[in-house]
């Protein structure tokens, strides 16, 4: 069986309350558990508490961050879990301290995940259209991609050992939304990476 822990890291505003966010947890879940997967779901909003969060990532073979990007990066609530949960998880159990070691107090700073093996994945959803990424001529992000844009979430990851899939995101989703396109590609990008788990055999 393979364990996915999907981190909704939404933060609901009068304008922008989540829903979209939710609906891609909605559908991860639905996915995954159809084809045999086990998920727990936390809300980086809503209560949580932080030892159960830390276990929720050692037991994970892979985590989902879902998350739409504000301000060029992830919202308030969800910086507020990491700087909870992930600095209580430097104690060994997500990563030993820094990496560093005193006998070269200068190398391998960030190398001392102790999440190896579990492999991570970013889907976001953004209000910029996917031309304004990836492109020179562009003169907001000037070339960069959304991966380089957070490029913060993706070391985060990095410092704990784990591994990255491929980023999925949904864009323009306020100004010219095409959901049933996005949820669609969604689908399938679930379905590209996950595969389903075979069932036990009966004896």
């Amino acid at each position: 069986m393979s364990n996915v822990f999907i981190l909704n890291g939404a933060q609901p505003y009068g304008f922008a309350p989540g829903q979209l966010n939710a609906s891609f947890v909605e559908r991860t879940t639905r996915i995954l558990t159809d084809m045999g997967h086990s998920v727990r779901i936390t809300a980086s909003a809503e209560d949580y508490d932080v030892d159960a969060e830390i276990e929720n990532h050692r037991w994970a073979d892979t985590v989902i961050m879902q998350f739409p990007v504000n301000w060029m990066g992830a919202p308030w609530s969800f910086k507020k879990y990491m700087d909870e949960v992930y600095t209580a998880g430097m104690d060994g159990r997500m990563c030993n301290g820094d990496g560093r070691t005193s006998d070269a107090p200068k190398k391998n700073y960030g190398m001392g995940g102790t999440l190896t093996g579990t492999t991570y994945m970013l889907s976001c959803t953004l209000n910029s259209p996917s031309e304004a990424f990836d492109d020179p001529a562009e003169p907001f992000f000037a070339g960069i991609s959304l991966d380089d844009l957070l490029a913060p979430v993706h070391l985060n990851a990095k410092f704990f050992g784990m591994t990255p899939l491929p980023t999925f995101s949904a864009h323009d989703v306020m100004k010219n939304p095409e959901l049933d396109r996005d949820f669609a590609r969604f689908d399938a990008h679930i379905s590209a990476h996950f595969q389903p788990v075979p069932s036990p055999e009966r004896t």
